[in-house]
Parts: structure tokens; C-alpha cells; sequence
């Protein structure tokens, strides 16, 4: 079984920075492209950033470029997303997915994180 579980939400004040981790059990990452996406009450999902299996490139929403960063550790089947200069338009249930080789959209799915950032 499949699981991604995500970590390190919280309530925090604007400026301030929160990591949040996902840790994959059940497959191994190192073919699967990750991502972060985030979703706030009565609005779809939102992309937030990903990162390659091949040479861990990454794409951001424009929203959060050189403030979010995406890391993954496939040794630790395990990928990051670290939040700078939070904002409180950043609020959301963060959630971490997995893309298998070769397929277009997100297999697999965590449950999420909230983060909360006031102003």
C-alpha cells in the first residue's frame, strides 16, 4: 500500500518560514516526478511546485518563486517543501503527490498539511 504522509504544517506569522516533508512508504520516488499543491475552502486544488526523477529540475507557481523551494531526497524516499517570507495569501492545506514514469497526471496523494499564516 501506497502511502505519502505530510508534515510540518502549523500556524505561524507572516515573514516567518515553515519546512514541510513528505515521506513515501509502499514505492520508491526515484522515477517519480514529486510536487506540492495547495487548496483553501470552496477552491480548487492549486499546483505550487514540482521536481524531476531525472535531474531534479523544478517549476514553480509564480506565486511563490524565490520564496518556496522543493528538495527531494530519494534515499529517504522523502520530499521537502521549504516556505520562506510566508505570506498570509499562502494559507492552505498543503498537500504532497507523486507522478509515476511516463504518466500524466498525480497517482498518488497524502492527506495534507495545514498551514496557517497570520498577519
Amino acid at each position: 500500500q501506497v502511502q505519502l504522509v505530510e508534515s510540518g504544517g502549523g500556524l505561524v506569522q507572516a515573514g516567518d518560514s515553515l519546512s514541510l516533508s513528505c515521506v513515501v512508504s509502499g514505492r520508491t520516488i526515484s522515477t517519480d516526478t514529486m510536487a506540492w499543491f495547495r487548496q483553501t475552502p470552496g477552491k480548487d486544488r492549486e499546483f505550487v511546485a514540482r521536481i524531476a526523477w531525472q535531474d531534479s529540475s523544478t517549476y514553480y507557481t509564480d506565486s511563490v518563486k524565490g520564496r518556496f523551494a522543493i528538495v527531494r531526497d530519494n534515499a529517504r524516499n522523502t520530499v521537502y517543501l521549504q516556505m520562506n517570507s510566508l505570506k498570509p495569501e499562502d494559507t492552505a492545506i498543503y498537500y504532497c503527490a507523486a507522478r509515476q514514469f511516463r504518466r500524466t497526471t498525480y497517482d498518488y496523494w497524502g492527506q495534507g498539511t495545514q498551514v496557517t499564516v497570520s498577519e
